[in-house]
């Protein structure tokens, strides 16, 4: 099947991916980095420590949800294993998602659909 974009299209737009993808962990190490250096290697939720050994499971969470919120104090972030931080975004996109009234995927009006509606007929057909 043929792409609808030329080379030099596809070709672009993995520059633009591949410098917006730099730009994003550059900016993460930064904060990051930061935030190893203010915060002591302790997870904030279940208080687990860190070595240099197993860092790597420490990430830093932005407390307003906001990623470009990064003031140099640190005010906005805290230290979360990778379990507990998992376990807050799945808890803010749960919270986030029952609280807008503008969800689009939400049903506007309950079914109406009887599943049993003709049964006892159907049943007293077969005596």
């Amino acid at each position: 099947m043929p792409s609808s974009k030329t080379p030099s299209a596809s070709s672009k737009m993995d520059q633009i991916v591949a410098e917006a993808r730099r730009k994003r962990e550059l900016r993460e190490q930064d904060y990051r980095e930061q935030a190893l250096k203010i915060y002591p290697w302790v997870c904030g939720r279940c208080a687990r420590e860190f070595t240099r050994t197993n860092l790597q499971q420490l990430t830093v969470h932005h407390r307003d949800h906001n990623h470009d919120n990064n003031p140099s104090d640190g005010s906005n972030w805290e230290l979360l294993c990778i379990y507990c931080h998992d376990n807050e975004h799945a808890r803010y996109l749960d919270s986030a998602g029952r609280a807008d009234p503008a969800r689009t995927d939400a049903p506007e009006a309950p079914s109406t659909y009887k599943a049993f509606a003709d049964l006892k007929a159907l049943l007293k057909g077969k005596e």
